[in-house]
């Protein structure tokens, strides 16, 4: 007796089958890189204001925090945060720990984006302000970062970007519902996994390459 077998299905069938997962995911990943970004930013303008203060405990906090983040894998971090700090009584839901992670991650590379944009004004700029009487943070507030964020839009859009494919990273470790994580569900419950990544990676292109 002959015995049937179901017929290889495309990667367009299964994207189409499971379309609603995928653009949930979606949603999610771009809520996800949203709110981190706000906190790398809010991050990074500290972190490059320390880095350019007069004051050397500023410059050496700035520098460390750089320095440990630049050195630390982010799936390092991920793991520690997520499952480390309950140890010590500190619990977050998965989307607020995920959230933290890449926001604290990448507001090392934000910080040092908003510094090297805030090199390229020229001195006179922050001198002239000081010699009518502004103090540092108003020179910085209201006449070099204006004039800086110019030269800052394409490093930050970059780095955006670079957070939007980390979030992939942290979801899975979390088991934050991104698209990564409902890729690697749909790929268990299907049993087709080369079709569902396939339909991961044109999403993935969908939300970058714009």
């Amino acid at each position: 007796p002959s015995t049937a077998t179901e017929p290889e299905r495309s990667p367009m069938d299964v994207i189409a089958d499971n379309l609603d997962s995928y653009l949930g995911g979606i949603a999610v990943t771009l809520w996800l890189s949203a709110l981190s970004f706000l906190l790398a930013v809010v991050i990074g303008a500290t972190v490059a204001a320390f880095r350019v203060s007069p004051l050397r405990l500023l410059r050496t906090l700035g520098a460390v925090y750089v320095e440990v983040f630049f050195s630390l894998p982010l799936l390092v971090w991920a793991l520690l945060f997520f499952f480390g700090l309950p140890k010590v009584g500190l619990v977050y839901p998965p989307f607020v720990s995920a959230v933290i992670v890449l926001g604290t991650f990448t507001g090392a590379l934000v910080g040092e984006a908003l510094r090297s944009g805030i090199n390229t004004v020229p001195a006179g700029q922050g001198e002239a302000a000081r010699a009518i009487g502004l103090r540092f943070w108003p020179v910085l507030r209201l006449v070099v970062l204006p004039q800086a964020l110019r030269t800052m839009i394409g490093p930050l859009g970059s780095i955006f970007l670079a957070l939007v494919r980390n979030s992939a990273v942290v979801a899975i470790a979390m088991s934050v519902d991104d698209l990564m994580w409902r890729s690697d569900q749909l790929a268990t419950s299907t049993a087709r996994p080369i079709q569902v990544l396939i339909g991961t990676f044109v999403a993935y292109l969908v939300l970058t390459v714009p």
